[in-house]
């Protein structure tokens, strides 16, 4: 079995029953073991470094994991999984085990001095308007928007062309500043060449040196089917440029679900409420029910249909997001009493009235013998 197709607990060599505190302790040992500066130049263990945090972003997380033992990777599609392209993005997410302890004493001083100069990308936030019927396909949008991109004249470095940068006076060239007070030793970034070190005297005339300029740019994005209204996805990398070459931040597309004038979503299930007349529902019919498709599918109302009975129609709702299988389309009968009858309607009604009188329903004859106890 290939490496990136091997299961996760086999990447993390853990149990399926392992305790989250188990998992972590697996990855933390799994993570030492592969670390690109330990094992500087060797490709396998950068790919198994990066694969250690994917099985450990999945496996670490209560929700990722009940769905991943139940459908296997299947079982992640709508999830946010990251997928690590680069080194910084984990130590990024995982800060908190990175943070401090083992790690830092081997790899501290390497994390402080990429932080300095290598300061990954902004993110950036989009929205993202779907009907329902988008919803329940599943689409793909393109989206417009405007990002900072390296200047094309001095290819990000923000520099005028033939020139370079100069050593900061302030802090000669170390990036911060360090200040004492009795015994503590106070270190912050220097005010002046906002810590890397070096500051340009002769700026690029096209981005002011500032190394970026603003473009228009269009983005594709994949929305997966049963997506709810609030969701956020994740498009990694299609941020902003980072410092010095520094990988790029993300895109993240927050959805709105436009309410549908037929439709109203109950998790997977979606509900149309259907108006029968009152025979209609004492007589039972058959009637037309429009679907998410777009084309229509028979229902067939019962004999005495009450108002707000529900009929289902399986498999006509939405597709799980975080799953199997779709939802249902719950038809809601709503009983329509005509305002207005003709002299013959009213003719009919009336002697209905008598009939039912004399021969009243169970639950109209429960509920006026229940009112007589009580008034006693």
């Amino acid at each position: 079995m290939a490496w990136e197709d091997e299961d996760y607990y086999r990447i993390l060599e853990i149990e399926r029953n392992a305790s989250q505190e188990d998992i972590k302790k697996a990855y933390r040992k799994q993570a030492l073991k592969y670390h690109p500066d330990r094992n500087p130049g060797d490709k396998q263990s950068e790919q198994r470094f990066k694969k250690a945090a994917e099985a450990y972003e999945i496996l670490g997380d209560p929700e990722k994991k009940k769905q991943y033992d139940l459908y296997g990777r299947e079982g992640l599609k709508g999830f946010e999984v990251h997928g690590f392209t680069n080194f910084e993005d984990i130590f990024e997410h995982f800060s908190d085990i990175f943070g401090g302890g083992l790690f830092e004493d081997f790899f501290g001083t390497r994390t402080r001095r990429q932080t300095r100069t290598e300061r990954r990308g902004p993110n950036l936030r989009v929205d993202i308007d779907l009907d329902l019927r988008e919803v329940a396909a599943g689409t793909e949008k393109t989206i417009g928007l405007t990002r900072r991109e390296y200047c094309d004249v001095c290819r990000g470095s923000g520099l005028r062309p033939g020139t370079s940068p100069t050593t900061c006076s302030y802090c000669r060239g170390r990036g911060e500043i360090q200040q004492t007070q009795g015994f503590f030793v106070l270190r912050a970034t220097c005010p002046r060449c906002g810590g890397h070190g070096k500051v340009i005297e002769s700026p690029c005339n096209r981005c002011n040196g500032g190394g970026r300029v603003a473009k228009r740019t269009n983005i594709t994005v994949q929305v997966p089917p049963g997506v709810e209204d609030g969701t956020r996805l994740r498009i990694a990398g299609q941020g902003e440029p980072g410092e010095n070459g520094a990988p790029r931040g993300d895109l993240y597309c927050d959805i709105h679900v436009k309410p549908h004038p037929i439709f109203q979503r109950q998790g997977n299930n979606i509900l149309c409420e259907l108006p029968i007349s009152f025979t209609q529902a004492a007589l039972g019919c058959e009637v037309d029910v429009p679907t998410l498709k777009g084309s229509v599918t028979k229902v067939k109302v019962p004999k005495g249909t009450q108002h707000g009975d529900i009929l289902t129609v399986r498999g006509e709702g939405l597709p799980a997001m975080h799953g199997w299988g779709k939802g249902d389309l719950l038809v809601q009968a709503v009983i329509e009493v005509p305002a207005r009858l003709t002299a013959r309607q009213e003719e009919l009604l009336r002697e209905f009235a008598e009939i039912e009188r004399l021969h009243p329903s169970p639950k109209t004859k429960s509920f006026f013998q229940k009112m007589k106890e009580y008034f006693k």
